[in-house]
């Protein structure tokens, strides 16, 4: 067959292929284009009506509700800091407690543990991400506050309530609720999601990079920090900032033990307010345009801290990839 005849009879028979698939290519482009845009849209929506809503309370207050501790529904003083303050002392002190226990419990699962455990702890520890927040506040406040405030509560007041400077974290009477509390209980709710996904990123670095490490004589540690965790960094950093993301937001479980007290202190015993905790507290009684301004206003402080947070993450891995790119 001449050479002629080859190329007619190949474009013959993918003839009706290449009618085709420009088409369906075209189409499930143009689908998933608009399902990306669909969610920056829903984004934009979302702050667009957020910022309208809160127009009212930003006239009247402006940048000084940022600042501003006093929050009076009847003579329509309201600011913003105690919530804020709350939120992000809440939050901070669950990533300080969560953190170190999700990595221990990712190493164990994926590079210590027996096989007949390997499973069943794993799983145990995923139904926790199953509880409805409403039940660990409700675990908090009848079960977890009270023996807090007689047990632990007391010996923290006793001896770092004692040190110079740190002390001030730790005064004030063991009431049980508080800013401590709340944290330890949200730390508690998102364990489950940070070591989730820390084990599954962890045990995606190739095996034969571990056992090289072990070969040339490295301990376990040095193979987690030296092989493990490099490889694994955006994962890790990832799945920490879900895990942030969910106790910035979180609401019922910190509206249980969080004190829901307007009242600004440095001691983590002492009672607090958060953001979410406002929220599902005073919209549904909020009356009169500012007042329900000022905490939609709330809800948009919400949304950019939680921005923030993301970006700043961001930001963070760009940098380190850069270094990462140096070094080598």
């Amino acid at each position: 067959m001449k050479s002629g005849d080859v190329r007619h009879s190949l474009s013959v028979s993918t003839r009706p292929n290449a009618r085709v698939a420009p088409w369906g290519d075209v189409l499930f482009e143009w689908l998933t284009r608009f399902f990306a845009l669909l969610v920056l849209f829903i984004l934009l929506g979302i702050l667009a009506s957020l910022i309208v809503t809160s127009m009212p309370s930003i006239r009247a207050f402006g940048f000084h509700f940022l600042w501003s501790d006093d929050w009076d529904p009847v003579r329509d003083q309201y600011g913003a800091l105690i919530p804020v303050y709350g939120t992000l002392v809440s939050s901070l002190v669950a990533l300080v407690i969560a953190l170190p226990v999700s990595f221990g419990i990712a190493i164990f699962l994926t590079e210590m543990s027996p096989g007949w455990l390997k499973r069943p702890l794993g799983t145990a520890i995923e139904l926790l991400a199953a509880i409805p927040s409403i039940i660990y506040g409700m675990w908090g406040l009848f079960s977890f506050a009270p023996g807090f405030s007689h047990t632990v509560q007391p010996l923290l007041i006793h001896t770092l309530g004692r040190l110079p400077g740190l002390g001030m974290l730790f005064q004030g009477p063991p009431l049980g609720i508080g800013l401590l509390t709340a944290g330890i209980i949200l730390a508690i709710m998102i364990i489950p999601f940070i070591s989730s996904v820390m084990r599954d990123v962890f045990e995606l670095v190739p095996t034969v990079l571990k056992e090289s490490a072990y070969g040339l004589g490295a301990t376990t540690w040095e193979v987690v920090w030296k092989v493990v965790l490099p490889y694994t960094r955006a994962g890790v950093v990832g799945g920490v900032m879900l895990g942030l993301g969910r106790a910035l937001g979180e609401t019922m479980a910190v509206t249980f033990v969080i004190g829901n007290t307007q009242h600004l202190s440095p001691s983590l015993l002492a009672p607090g307010n958060s953001i979410a905790s406002s929220l599902a507290n005073e919209f549904a009684e909020a009356v009169g345009d500012l007042y329900t301004s000022a905490l939609v206003e709330l809800g948009l402080l919400l949304f950019v801290i939680t921005t923030v947070v993301l970006a700043m993450a961001k930001l963070m891995l760009l940098r380190m990839g850069r270094h990462e790119g140096k070094r080598g």
